[in-house]
C-alpha cells in the first residue's frame, strides 16, 4: 500500500511544471526563512540556531485544511504517531519517536497539562483548533529542560493573542453525521494591552466506536464546549503581564470492552472537566538582554465514567506548578564573534490524583522541584552549540540529573544545516501505577523511573532559492526500566526497549499561491525481548498540498494520510493477551474555501473521501465519510 502512496505523491508532485518553478525562483531574493521556536531551549530562537528535530503547524495551516481538533493536525507530523480508539472524544493517544503517550509532554501556554489522574498522558480527544496559533513539535528525550514525561519530546501549543483595532469573529458549520460546529471570538490590542476570548462549540452523532464492519451499530455521540481568554497588559516598555484561562466541557457515548470481543455496542458514558490556567509576569533589564520570568500554573480534570457493567467510577487530577526563569545574553567579539545567552530555571510542582467508586478509592499526591541551567553558544552566526543540564529532587524517588547537548551549523553559499542532538530522558511512575487500587488492579509501589538516552542527526537543505527545503534525520533512543502492565499490577521490564528510525520532510513552494509539503517515517520499535512495540508503525507518510487562486479570494487543499501495518494486543475471555495484526490504511481529505467580501467566506471540507474502514486501536474503528459545509463572519 506504501507503494501506492508513493506513486500518488510522486504523480501530484511531477505535475508541477519545473519552468513555474525557476522563474517564480528568478523573481524571489535568495532569503532563508527564519521562523523562531520556542520549545526547544525554554525560549523564543531563531529555528536556524536550533540543533534539535522540530516541526512548525502554523494557525495558517489548520484554518486552510479546515482541521478541527488538534490530534488530527499531528498526524501529518514526522515522528508522530495518533492512536484514537473509537468515535470522535474518545481516547486519543499521541507518541513521538515510538515513546508512549505518557512519555509525551503537552505545554499549552506554558502549562503542563499532562493529567495525574491519566498516567501523566494529556488525552488530546478534547483539544480544539479554534484558537490555537501554532503547534511546535519537539523531537527526542527533554528532560533536561522539562523534566518528567519528556522522554518522546514535547508537543508546545501557542493560542493566539489579540492583535489591532478590535474585533469579532463568528463561524458555523454543519454536516453529516449529525456533526455541528460553532465560535465566537473577539480581540484587539493597543499599545499598553492585548486580549483574545472566545467561546466554541462541537457536537455530533458520531458512529459506533465499536467497528461497524465487526456488526456494531449504535451511535456513540459527542459534546465538546470551550471557553478560553486570553489578556495581556504592559504596565511599563520593561514590565508584562499575562493571564490565560481554558475551560473544556464535554460529554462523550462510547462502548464497552469485552474479552474475547473486543470493543463491543453498550450504554455506557463520560463526563468531564478538563480546566488549565496560569498567570505570568516578566521583566526586561539591560534593553532586552536580561530577561526574569515567574509564573504559577495550574490544571484540574474531573472524569464520571458511567458503565452499564460494573459500579461507576470517578476520576480527578490536579497539577500546580511554581516556576521562575532568568536569560541573560551578552555579546562577544575579542577573538571571534559570539552570542552567549545563560539561562537559569527554578521550578516546583505538586500533583494529586484522586479515583474513586463505591468499590474503591485512591487519593494520592507528590512534589518534585527542579533546577535547570543552560548555556548557548552562537559563533560567527554559522554554528549553535547548546548544553542543558537538569537536576530534579524528587518525594518518592530522590534525586536524579538529565543533560541534553545540541548543535547547529549553517552553510549558507549552499543553504544546508547541519544539526544533531544527544540527550537524556527521565519518566517517573504514575500516582496510580505507584498505588492505584480497582477491582481488577493494584499498584506497585516498588516501581522506578523509566529512563532514556537518545541522539539524531540531520539535514537541511534549501534548494532553487529557497522554492524548496528537504529535510532528513536519523534517530536511536534506548528505553530502560520500561513500566508495562503484568496481570493486576504494573512491573519494570529488564532489559533495555531500542527504537530508532528515518524522518524525512520536503516542503516546495513553486509559486506563491502553491504550496506541497509531504513527510515520510520509518520507526523499528521493540521491547527488550525483541517483540515490536504495539501501534507504532513501521512506515507512516502524509502529503499536503494548498492551492489559492482569484487572488487569494478560493483556496483549495488536498491532504493524504497513510498509516502503515502495525500490531496491537487482543484479549481472550480469560484476559489473556495475545498479539494482532493491523491493517495499513489511507484518508484522504479535501477542503475548499470562498471569500466572498472582506466579511464572510464560504468553507466545506470531506474528511475521509473514500470512506476507508480503519482501526487505530483493535476492534475501535475510524471516522468514516464526513462532509462538513460553513460560513465565518470576521467584523
Amino acid at each position: 500500500m506504501f507503494f501506492r502512496f508513493s506513486t500518488l505523491a510522486a504523480g501530484l508532485l511531477a505535475i508541477t511544471p519545473l519552468a513555474a518553478i525557476a522563474q517564480e525562483a528568478q523573481d524571489r531574493d535568495s532569503i532563508l526563512l527564519d521562523p523562531v521556536v520556542i520549545a526547544p531551549n525554554r525560549m523564543p530562537t531563531p529555528e536556524r540556531q536550533v540543533g534539535s528535530a522540530v516541526s512548525i503547524i502554523t494557525g495558517e495551516d489548520l484554518e486552510r485544511r479546515q482541521i478541527r481538533l488538534v490530534s488530527d493536525a499531528l498526524r501529518q507530523v514526522p515522528g508522530v504517531t495518533v492512536g484514537r480508539s473509537g468515535s470522535v472524544g474518545s481516547q486519543t493517544q499521541v507518541r513521538i519517536r515510538g515513546a508512549e503517550d505518557n512519555q509525551t509532554l503537552v505545554l499549552i501556554d506554558g502549562v503542563e497539562v499532562n493529567d495525574p489522574a491519566s498516567g501523566n498522558a494529556f488525552d488530546f480527544a478534547h483539544l480544539l483548533t479554534q484558537d490555537v496559533e501554532r503547534i511546535e513539535v519537539l523531537r527526542g528525550p527533554q528532560s533536561a529542560l522539562y523534566g518528567s514525561d519528556a522522554i518522546g519530546g514535547v508537543v508546545n501549543i501557542i493560542t493566539r493573542r489579540g492583535e489591532g483595532v478590535p474585533g469579532m469573529s463568528i463561524q458555523v458549520e454543519g454536516g453529516t453525521r449529525g456533526t455541528a460546529a460553532g465560535s465566537v471570538s473577539a480581540s484587539g490590542a493597543d499599545d499598553r494591552a492585548d486580549f483574545f476570548i472566545s467561546l466554541g462549540g462541537y457536537r455530533t452523532d458520531g458512529f459506533s466506536s465499536a467497528a461497524q464492519w465487526r456488526g456494531n451499530a449504535e451511535r456513540d455521540g459527542y459534546r465538546n464546549t470551550t471557553a478560553f481568554a486570553k489578556l495581556g497588559v504592559n504596565p511599563t516598555d520593561a514590565l508584562r503581564l499575562d493571564l490565560v484561562g481554558r475551560l473544556v466541557d464535554y460529554r462523550l457515548e462510547s462502548d464497552d470492552f469485552i474479552g474475547g470481543a473486543g470493543a463491543v455496542d453498550a450504554d455506557t458514558g463520560t463526563r468531564g472537566q478538563q480546566m488549565f490556567g496560569r498567570a505570568q509576569a516578566k521583566l526586561d533589564l539591560l534593553e532586552g538582554r536580561w530577561q526574569h520570568i515567574a509564573g504559577i500554573s495550574r490544571t484540574h480534570s474531573d472524569m464520571d465514567y458511567q458503565t452499564a457493567r460494573i459500579t461507576d467510577s470517578t476520576y480527578a487530577g490536579e497539577k500546580t506548578r511554581l516556576d521562575y526563569q532568568t536569560n541573560l545574553t551578552l555579546n562577544s567579539a575579542e577573538l571571534v564573534p559570539a552570542t552567549h545567552i545563560l539561562t537559569f530555571v527554578a521550578e516546583h510542582e505538586d500533583d494529586s490524583a484522586t479515583v474513586g467508586s463505591e468499590y474503591f478509592d485512591f487519593d494520592r499526591s507528590i512534589g518534585q522541584t527542579g533546577l535547570v541551567g543552560q548555556y548557548q553558544l552562537g559563533l560567527w552566526d554559522d554554528l549553535f552549540i547548546t548544553g542543558s543540564i537538569r537536576h530534579d529532587m524528587n518525594d518518592l524517588f530522590g534525586d536524579y540529573t538529565t543533560w541534553r547537548l545540541t548543535s547547529a551549523y549553517n552553510i549558507e553559499t549552499s543553504g544546508t544545516k547541519l544539526r544533531g542532538s544527544y540527550g537524556t530522558g527521565i519518566k517517573n511512575p504514575s500516582l496510580f501505577e505507584l498505588y492505584g487500587y480497582t477491582d481488577t488492579y493494584r499498584g506497585n509501589p516498588l516501581l522506578e523511573p523509566e529512563k532514556a538516552k537518545g541522539w539524531d542527526v540531520g539535514v537541511d537543505q534549501w534548494l532553487l532559492r529557497d522554492v524548496v527545503m528537504i529535510e532528513a534525520t536519523y534517530f536511536d533512543q534506548r528505553i530502560s526500566n520500561l513500566i508495562q502492565g503484568s496481570g493486576e499490577t504494573s512491573v519494570n521490564l529488564a532489559g533495555t526497549s531500542p527504537v530508532h528510525g528515518i524522518e524525512l520532510g520536503v516542503s516546495l513552494t513553486p509559486m506563491e499561491n502553491l504550496a506541497i509539503r509531504a513527510a515520510y517515517t520509518w520507526l523499528k520499535g521493540e521491547d527488550a525481548d525483541g517483540i515490536q512495540l504495539v501501534r507504532r508503525p513501521a512506515d507512516s507518510a502524509s502529503l499536503d498540498i494548498g492551492y489559492s487562486f482569484f487572488d487569494d479570494r478560493a483556496q483549495l487543499d488536498l491532504g493524504v494520510i497513510y498509516t502503515g501495518g502495525r500490531t496491537d494486543i487482543a484479549f481472550d475471555e480469560f484476559y489473556d493477551q495475545s498479539t494482532v495484526e493491523l491493517e495499513s490504511y489511507i484518508l484522504v481529505n479535501i477542503a475548499g474555501s470562498w471569500q466572498l467580501n472582506e466579511t464572510a467566506s464560504l468553507f466545506g471540507r470531506v474528511e475521509n473521501v473514500f470512506d476507508a474502514h480503519y482501526e487505530d486501536v483493535y476492534t475501535y474503528g475510524g471516522t468514516g465519510r464526513t462532509a462538513v459545509a460553513g460560513l465565518k463572519l470576521t467584523f
